[in-house]
This record gives structure tokens, sequence and C-alpha cells, in this order.
């Protein structure tokens, strides 16, 4: 099988005229692009469904394995290529690495210990591990098998693993005894353990020996990775891929809404793999000879598409990273680029900005010289934070990629080429063919012409699009298609400037974006309101130097506001604890007021506007509070902010 043909859009004119083609004939756009991956059996039509009812089909009749386009294919003509490179959290630990061929077998031997503990196609399998080189490998043992993955981040607490294995019906979880992050060994199965009380559809447990803590194991449920994994190498290295129908789900990754608990993305086979494949070559401009280094945990999307499957589609070589950017010290990544001659850096603006704060040394000392191209994503870069980075970083001769994207949208919508298509310090950018975006009124009137601002939204599918929320259409239909029919809503707001340049200006539903990961501000008060002091809670965003937005908790309790300052300060303690021990520490109220009452209309709808307004210091310009129940409550909250 050849190697994935170069999909990438070399100047400026190519890609006017791809996008063009694009929205003019989809159809024949993308059936020119999938030729370039190994298929089954081909499709019967590439676009159809409803798209305003949230139903789109892509590549629908095709027959392919997502693996052998990752794997098998670069068997033939690059089996010796590193396709992975594994970082460890200590600097001075030995890490490892994996050629394409060397990847291959792990999968294969992978897969057939997971077939031998009864794993089949359409089973839901959890993982929840750190980031070692067992993660990449069991997703894709997984999908050599058909089994829909569920990679829960490796920090999220036991209430919250529950909920994902309960709403998904897991069947098998693949842990690790515990995980090394900064200076510290953490328990990782302890955790499973305690989620597992609550989930009695699960069979089996799967455990990677990796910090050597002691482990307590279930017998009859628990078992060894390494005893799961058969000897003979040759006899399973080729186990053979399943055959999967291009709209079967590849993976399942759960993410925050405005309402209730986390809901299950769907990701199908087909769509998804063009996608990811497509993106990460045109946005990074990939190079046959590129190291690719997405620091996202496999745990979120990012971590998925760029870390992962775009890389590994494409043949490119791709670094993992078990640690954190500040161990031993804040100059960590620049120390793995330069050891791993990166050439593609891809972080976070927020460690970006906790970076901008370390000693200029610590960046300084490594010029460098492999790197090419460098990418934000997660959530918009302040300006500041973009021009250090090109500047520091990129040491003005690396094009920035700022990505605009979602879980829900598989891979990057708005965002420039590198060196290919217009850039602007803070700005996505243009959106990539496929892309049709809009700017609408709150009640759903589009936006004509540039220097306009309004809230995002899209009017035509693209291949990567989630195809629904797991166990319930209706909920994705009425969170993402019913706010405005005939688009996709993406409850984010966003400019576009006076040369069609796209700038993301945040959420305008209630969902918060804090360092990237997503979080319903009814997620936390569900959590919030869990502890047995608490009657009520609200929660608001506010600018956070760091995190781009924090958390901002305003608390009701039961018996009124405690007059010792001791009192108030252990319930500060465990209100917050409980969120932690809920749902994670990525998702610690930043600040907890404790408040005599919320500001409310008088049909009990709580003004959300005026608690925001209050946790950005801007209680000047509150506005009219008249329609409120009891106005009085207002200057009380205001005497009281944190």
């Amino acid at each position: 099988m050849p190697t994935l043909p170069d999909l990438r859009l070399r100047t400026f004119a190519a890609y006017e005229a791809a996008y063009a083609r694009a929205a003019t004939d989809p159809n024949a756009f993308w059936a020119e692009v999938a030729e370039a991956f190994t298929w089954r059996k081909k499709w019967d039509t590439v676009l159809a469904g409803d798209f305003a009812a949230g139903h789109t089909t892509w590549f629908a009749g095709a027959e392919l394995n997502l693996t052998e386009n990752a794997l098998d294919r670069h068997l033939a003509t690059q089996p010796d290529k590193l396709a992975i490179i594994w970082e460890p959290n200590d600097p001075a630990a030995p890490g490892r690495t994996f050629t394409y061929q060397e990847l291959h077998a792990e999968v294969c031997r992978a897969a057939a210990g997971l077939r031998a503990l009864g794993v089949r196609k359409g089973d839901r399998v959890c993982l929840y591990l750190p980031m070692i080189p067992e993660l990449a490998i069991a997703v894709l043992a997984c999908a050599r098998l058909g089994a829909v993955h569920s990679v829960v981040f490796a920090g999220f607490s036991a209430t919250a693993i529950a909920d994902r294995i309960q709403d998904a019906g897991v069947a098998w979880v693949i842990t690790a005894d515990g995980m090394r992050r900064g200076p510290k060994a953490l328990p990782v199965k302890p955790t499973v353990d305690e989620a597992l009380a609550h989930c009695p559809t699960v069979r089996a447990v799967v455990v990677v020996r990796h910090t050597a803590q002691e482990t307590e194991m279930t017998a009859g449920r628990d078992h060894w990775w390494s005893d799961l994994q058969p000897t003979g190498l040759h006899e399973f290295t080729d186990l053979e891929a399943e055959p999967m129908g291009a709209e079967d789900p590849l993976f399942i990754l759960y993410t925050s809404g405005s309402t209730g608990k986390p809901k299950g993305v769907v990701h199908t086979q087909a769509g998804y793999m063009v996608w990811a494949a497509y993106t990460f070559q045109n946005v990074f401009q990939v190079e046959p000879d590129d190291v690719h280094f997405c620091t996202a945990d496999i745990g979120w999307v990012t971590g998925h598409t760029y870390g992962l499957y775009g890389p590994l589609v494409s043949g490119a070589t791709t670094v993992l990273f078990e640690g954190i950017p500040t161990y031993p010290d804040a100059g960590r990544f620049w120390q793995i680029i330069e050891r791993h001659a990166v050439s593609i850096f891809y972080t976070a603006p927020t460690a970006i900005r906790s970076l901008m704060t370390a000693p200029s040394e610590l960046v300084r000392a490594h010029p460098m010289p492999s790197l090419r191209v460098i990418g934000s994503v997660g959530e918009p870069i302040n300006e500041e934070a973009w021009h250090w980075y090109e500047q520091e970083v990129g040491h003005g001769r690396c094009p920035v990629v700022d990505t605009w994207w979602q879980t829900e949208t598989g891979g990057t919508l708005i965002s420039a080429l590198a060196g290919v298509t217009p850039s602007r310090p803070a700005h996505a950018g243009l959106p990539l063919p496929g892309v049709q975006p809009v700017l609408l009124t709150p009640e759903g009137v589009e936006i004509q012409g540039n220097d306009v601002e309004g809230y995002l939204a899209l009017r035509a599918p693209w291949p990567g699009i989630l195809r629904t929320t797991w166990g319930n259409h209706e909920r994705c239909f009425h969170t993402y298609f019913a706010p405005y029919p005939g688009y996709y809503f993406t409850g984010d707001g966003a400019r576009r400037d006076e040369n069609g340049l796209y700038r993301i200006i945040g959420r305008v539903d209630d969902v918060l974006n804090v360092s990237g990961h997503r979080f319903g501000t009814a997620e936390i008060e569900n959590a919030l309101n869990e502890h047995p002091e608490v009657a009520e809670s609200a929660v608001v965003g506010f600018p956070h130097e760091l995190k781009g937005q924090g958390i901002y908790a305003y608390i009701i309790l039961r018996a009124g506001l405690p007059d010792d300052p001791a009192a108030h300060a252990r319930l500060t303690l465990e209100i917050t604890a409980t969120v932690v021990r809920l749902i994670g520490p990525i998702a610690r109220p930043d600040k907890v007021q404790l408040v005599p009452g919320l500001p409310k209309t008088r049909s009990g709808k709580i003004m959300r506007r005026i608690l925001r307004k209050v946790a950005e210091g801007e209680h000047e310009h509150i506005g009219d509070v008249t329609t409120l129940l009891d106005p009085a409550v207002v200057a009380e909250i205001i005497a009281g902010r944190r």
C-alpha cells in the first residue's frame, strides 16, 4: 500500500480554488481527497443526510479500518520510520520510540489480547491512562477491533469516570497502576476501583504496570496488561483489522454542555479520518521529515486528532509527552524540542501564558533551529501571548497557526495555513475548505460584510462533524442545530475583520472555557450543590491571566452566612473540595464567594449577566436592577466580592 499522497494546498491561489470547489461541489471535492486513502470498499454516496436535523453521513456504503491507514499502509514504504517518540515525565528517565513496524506489531498484540478477553466490534472500552505509549497503543487496538474507545482524561474523579462508563454502557476498562506528574507519583487504579463500585456493566479491567505502585487487583475481573500480550510475535503481528462501515462509531469523547451532565460526542470512521489527515497536513503544511509535538493529552480531542490519528494517517512522526511544561523547570518544552528536533510545535495559550512568566533565559537558552511551524489550540490567544510566542519561541521565522475548533468538529475549522494564507495576531484566520462560517444576530439573521461581530455558526457540514451524542440524538439536535435552524451553532462569538479573518471572542452560552477545557456551569453547580451545607449556587466565568477564563462560584448556605472567619474559610475549602471530588482538580473554582442571595427576576431566573459583571470587577456598569425580586442583594454581593 502506498503512503498517503500529499494533500497540501501550497499557495493562496490553490487555497482559494479548493475553497470555492468544496463549497460549490462538495461531493466531487471530497471524493477526490478521499481517493488518497485505503478503502476495503468505496462509497456509494459522498455526502447525504439532513444537516438541519443533525443527521449527516459521509462516504456512506464504504468499508475501511482506520488502522490500516494509520499503520499498515506505511509498512511497505517506511516501516523503519519513527511513528511515536515518547518523552517521559522525568527528563533523566529513558524514553521509548516506536517505528511504524514496531507500532503495528504492538497494536496487533494488544488487539489480540483484548479480543481474547472478549472485546468485539461495537463494544465500548473506557481508557483511563496517563500519557504513556500504552494509551496510544490501546486506542489503536480498539480501532483495529472495531471497538468504540472512550478516553477519559486521567485527572477526572471517580464520579466523573462512573458517569461516562454508565452513559456509554462500557464493559471493559483499561487503566494503569499509577502516573507520574512533575515530582509526584500518583495512584490511578484506586480511582477506577471507586468508580466501578457503581458500574455493573464492566466485565473486566486491564491494568498497565507503569509506576510499580502496590495495586489491589480484583480476582476474576482485573488483568495485568502484560499478561494479555501474546508472546508469540509472528502469530499476532498481522492480526487482521475488522472491516468497518464508514458511519460506524470510532470513538466517544465526553464534553461539557450548558446543562446537565457531559455529553458523549460520537465521531465515526471515514469522515473523521479524512478530516483529521486533511487538516493536519494543510494547517501545519507537513513535510515528510517533520517531527510533530502536540502537547495535548490524548484524553482531549486535540490529542486524538493532532497527537495521534492525524499524524499517523499522514505517515508523520509524533511526540507524546507524559509530564508537565514546568518540571523540572519551565524550559522543559524547549528541551524536548531540541532533543527530538521537533519541527512543528502545538500547544495551548494557557501554557504559553504560563511560560511567559518564567525567566526568559529558559527559552532563550534553546535556539530550536529545527522549529518550522508553531501553533495554539483550545481557547482564544491574546495578542501579548501571540507576539511572545512568535518572537521568543518561533524566533520570528516560524508562522503561527492559531487554530479554532471543538470536540464536536473533529478537527480545525478556522486557521491560517502555515505560510500560505493570511495571519494576524490573535485571529484564527480564514476557514478551511469545506467550512462555511457565518455570523448571526441573536435572532438568527446572517450579518453580511466585514468588520462585524456576531454569533459564530456553520451553514454546511464538513467530514469531521459529530454524528450524534451517544444514546441521545435529541440532545445533539437541541444543543447544536435547534438554536438556529439550518445552522450548526458553535456557542462562540466571533468577529470578522476588514479582510475577512475571524477572531474568536469567547462563549456566548453557559459554558466556560478554562485552559481550553469546557465545563458547563450547570455541571459545576450540580457538584457544588452536593455539599450538605449548600442551598444553591451559581457559577460564571471571569478573565484569568493564565487560564483565559476562571471559575467564579457564588454560594448560598442553608444556615446563612457564618460570622466566624474560620468557619467561612473551612466552608470555602470544603465546597471547593466537593467539586474536585465529583469532577476533578481541573474544575476547581478559582474563587468562591458566600452570598446572602442571588440576583433573580420575579420569575426566579438568575441574572448571570449581573454575576459576571461582579466577577469581572465591572460592578459600576451592571445596569438596571429594578426588575429583580430583591435589588438590594446586588449591593451585598458587590460588597463581599472576592
